[in-house]
């Protein structure tokens, strides 16, 4: 996608290759900003730390390989409380949205995201927008505090509510301004951070005192540059109980076959880590590795050795998966949803038909066949240890940067450190997994099932060496 047209990337370049991908400050549209000594100064929770504020010239790597010969490369501004903030905490008035579809520990960011904004910087005027981007021109707010969200956390989804599009950007920015609103969270996936990124244009453009934030949120872990989205460690292992359930049946049968369908629409991160972190997994099948059913090297030469091998299998399948396969999908593949994300067929459902009609019509043997779709159980759980650990630092870095006046930018943990990432940079495109690379191997080797694609072109390439049976 690249930036945004308004504005150029700000770039920082320093000695033997460093590059930072800097993220905007008000102080550079709007001149002659006052500055405010950080409440966390006078913190008793913070007065025993030494170190704390971040200085100004830390940053993150982005790749944290190299060799004695490499160029430090591109670097990202860390993350955490600044010295100074840009905020007056009684003038502030923040307002927190949260869009797309669900996915575990939405309700742990709101609430930590409201804990830090009232006990660290001591801001007592918080909006909640109810039902996404609509919610700000729809006048739907609620007003947080830190008794109405301290159990929310427990519970799965997002007390704001949520949709997908209704995106207005002047509709949006002219309530922000009627409201006096300065701060803004907006938490949700790359859609919803291209439209964080057009609202700050329209505010820089405005020349308002408004700091943009983003939390990027997917449970498909599709979000780039990051090291992962919250709520991923959750989707990994709530989908165990789906698989472990398909192992029981597909044990419990004579050949018996467990197919379940993960989420994953154009990256298979939630298959691929469950296969991982199950070990009952036979075949993991997903976006980026293209399979097919019939022929040398095909899914259904694979099921039948399987199932003569050891009598029983398991197939996991995100729902992006084999959508080229899907005939009956040709038409849909054109059509979208209310985000811009196609329409997909059922692929779950689709291959169990396909299995069950190969043995049937071939009459190879009989098979037990159980399909499982955990998609909507798995992402309205609220989220585990981990992820509520890790939306924490995520609201509490997006609150620090807003008060130290850092504006147009996502909070995110790249190489295991808080940062501060452009938003341009969040919607140049998504993150899919690298068949190329170990972690898919991994997966091979522990599955033991084929790289299809491999073998695919394997059976052509005997196939074009075979004799045709003519005299030369």
């Amino acid at each position: 996608m690249g930036s945004s047209p308004n504005s150029k990337p700000k770039i920082v370049r320093g000695t033997a290759g460093y590059v930072l991908e800097d993220v905007p400050h008000m102080a550079d549209y709007i001149p002659d900003l006052p500055t405010y000594t950080n409440p966390l100064q006078i913190n008793p929770a913070y007065s025993v730390v030494k170190q704390y504020f971040v200085h100004v010239d830390d940053s993150v790597p982005q790749k944290i390989i190299a060799n004695k010969d490499s160029p430090r490369g591109v670097h990202f501004r860390r993350a955490g409380p600044r010295q100074k903030v840009y905020f007056d905490s009684d003038d502030v008035q923040a307002a927190i949205v949260t869009c797309g579809g669900l996915c575990p520990g939405l309700n742990t960011v709101i609430r930590e995201l409201v804990c830090a904004l009232y006990h660290m910087y001591g801001v007592k005027k918080i909006l909640g927008i109810n039902g996404g981007y609509k919610g700000f021109y729809a006048h739907n707010t609620i007003a947080l505090t830190p008794k109405i969200v301290n159990d929310i956390h427990k519970r799965g989804g997002t007390i704001l509510g949520s949709s997908r599009g209704g995106h207005d950007t002047t509709k949006i920015v002219d309530s922000i301004q009627d409201r006096g609103i300065n701060q803004v969270y907006i938490i949700g996936g790359d859609g919803t951070q291209r439209g964080a990124d057009r609202i700050f244009e329209e505010i820089r453009r405005r020349h308002l005192k408004v700091a943009v934030v983003g939390i990027p949120k997917t449970i498909d872990n599709d979000i780039p540059v990051i090291d992962k989205s919250f709520g991923f460690d959750t989707a990994v292992e709530e989908a165990q109980r789906a698989i472990n359930a398909a192992h029981v049946e597909a044990e419990s049968g004579e050949n018996g076959i467990g197919v379940v369908k993960l989420m994953g629409r154009y990256s298979g991160f939630i298959a691929m880590y469950a296969t991982l972190a199950s070990r009952d997994v036979d075949c993991c099948l997903i976006p980026e590795s293209p399979f097919h059913l019939e022929g040398p090297g095909g899914l259904f030469e694979f099921v039948e050795r399987r199932l003569k091998e050891n009598g029983h299998m398991v197939i996991v399948i995100a729902e992006g998966a084999g959508q080229e396969l899907v005939s009956e999908s040709m038409q849909s593949l054109q059509k979208q949803d209310a985000s811009g994300n196609k329409l997909l067929q059922d692929v779950g459902l689709w291959i169990s038909q396909k299995i069950k009609e190969h043995f049937s019509r071939l009459k190879i043997m009989h098979i037990n066949l159980k399909y499982i779709d955990p998609t909507y159980m798995i992402r309205a759980v609220p989220s585990n240890a981990s992820d509520n650990v890790y939306c924490t630092l995520l609201a509490q870095s997006a609150v620090h940067g807003a008060m130290a006046g850092y504006t147009g930018f996502t909070s995110g943990l790249v190489n295991g450190r808080q940062t501060y990432i452009p938003f341009y940079r969040i919607i140049e495109g998504q993150n899919k997994v690298v068949i190329t690379d170990r972690m898919w191997a991994r997966l091979l080797s522990s599955t033991n099932q084929p790289s299809f694609t491999v073998s695919k072109i394997a059976a052509e390439e005997k196939r074009e060496e075979e004799p045709t049976g003519e005299q030369q």
